[in-house]
């Protein structure tokens, strides 16, 4: 059975009802009535299972957050307004001033100044290392390491990461592993490679259309036994651990960051998101085979194309042994400079210029004139930003076509 297969049968009937409505209800309600004040006693203690506030949880959204935490083999899963949003739930969950973080591979632009300059203005300070540093990565770990943060794919430098290494040396030194899944939902199960919480920006492919801005943060359940968690480096924690057992994760992301930050998820934009859910299998299937099919024939041709499909690429076995199911919807052409690279953007009749990725069209963008344009040459060269550097989110489009747009655009 085609790997993807399974989710097709899983997402639409979660997603679906049997009776009543089919596609889920939509509650756009930001607050809920009690009825007494018995019950608004029992909903805000937790022994009663209804809406509180929508900032802390609405019934559309925790649909969401089911169904991706079912995704994930997590225990339960957090959804937010944005991608980023996800990202600061699950770090300042766990972070304070006086904490480090290590950050491993390529970045996405807005997740590389979260960790450099906003952490920074906290306290927080973020050691940033390739992927492959796994020594250096071992060696800076000291008491104050609370977080590895990684992303699945290195956007747009698409260099890969050995989750499962990475996650060996999480966890011999008791520190959480968070892998950025944006691009590779599905594709990836982190939390079954050793990570201990996914995040997501929905926005992205697992929306697919452009429609919703969304994030989501999953996460593992608190062992019985031993647990990280349980020990000296995660105290905010433990209280929770105490009063939710294996939940306290989620009662900790809650209580310490949703309550007070508010990056609450919009049931709109939930709903979107499940009907974007709904076709993702069958879009994802199609969407790693057609990148592998451009990015070998644009090669072919004498564009400098940067996939891990690629054996030029130095991390091609890693690829095929661990990214059997692809790595996504990106690829990168570099043009070598600002001008060319200008140019095929201008000629090319198939790619929308936008800073999205995983539509199910074809998106492309210069990185260096936009998303890092305020970075610096040596934090350019160290996420593998060139003058040249067109990032392409590959679509739905036909691979043939595109290929033969590309090239025209090219030349």
């Amino acid at each position: 059975m085609n790997y993807f297969e399974e989710y097709c049968t899983e997402f639409v009937q979660n997603i679906g009802s049997k009776e009543g409505a089919v596609s889920p209800a939509l509650i756009n309600s930001a607050s809920f009535a009690y009825g007494t004040p018995e019950i608004a006693e029992g909903i805000f203690d937790g022994s009663i299972k209804k809406p509180l506030y929508s900032r802390m949880g609405n019934p559309t959204t925790a649909k969401l957050e089911t169904i991706m935490a079912h995704m994930d083999g997590g225990i339960g899963a957090v959804a937010t307004s944005s991608g980023m949003g996800a990202t600061a739930l699950a770090c300042m969950s766990l972070l304070a001033s006086g904490h480090e973080v290590i950050s491993v591979g390529g970045l996405f632009g807005g997740t590389y100044s979260f960790f450099s300059e906003t952490l920074t203005r906290f306290g927080i300070k973020t050691h940033f290392f390739d992927v492959d540093e796994f020594e250096n990565i071992q060696n800076a770990i000291n008491e104050h390491t609370k977080i590895i943060f990684l992303e699945s794919v290195g956007n747009p430098n698409m260099r890969l990461p050995d989750i499962k290494k990475i996650a060996q040396i999480a966890n011999n030194a008791g520190v959480v592993l968070i892998v950025d899944n944006t691009t590779t939902p599905m594709s990836i199960l982190p939390l079954k490679l050793g990570a201990d919480i996914v995040v997501y920006s929905t926005t992205k492919v697992i929306c697919g259309n452009a429609s919703a801005l969304g994030g989501c943060v999953v996460f593992r359940s608190i062992g019985h036994g031993e647990d990280k968690f349980k020990t000296p480096r995660y105290p905010e924690v433990h209280k929770f651990i105490k009063g939710v057992g294996e939940m306290a994760l989620i009662a900790n992301a809650k209580k310490r960051v949703l309550r007070d930050f508010g990056m609450s998820a919009n049931a709109n934009a939930s709903y979107l998101t499940m009907l974007g859910l709904e076709t993702l299998p069958l879009r994802m299937d199609r969407i790693v085979k057609s990148v592998t099919t451009i990015a070998k024939e644009l090669s072919e041709n004498g564009l400098n194309v940067n996939h891990p499909s690629l054996k030029t690429h130095p991390h091609h076995e890693r690829y095929i042994r661990d990214f059997k199911n692809g790595c996504g919807t990106l690829l990168t052409i570099d043009m070598g400079t600002k001008e060319r690279a200008y140019a095929f953007l201008n000629k090319t009749k198939l790619a929308t210029i936008t800073a999205n990725i995983g539509d199910s069209r074809t998106l492309a963008l210069h990185m260096a004139s936009t998303i890092y344009r305020d970075f610096d040459t040596d934090t350019r060269k160290f996420l593998g930003i060139t003058d040249g550097l067109i990032r392409v989110s590959i679509g739905l489009e036909s691979p043939k076509e595109i290929i033969e747009d590309f090239l025209a655009a090219a030349h």
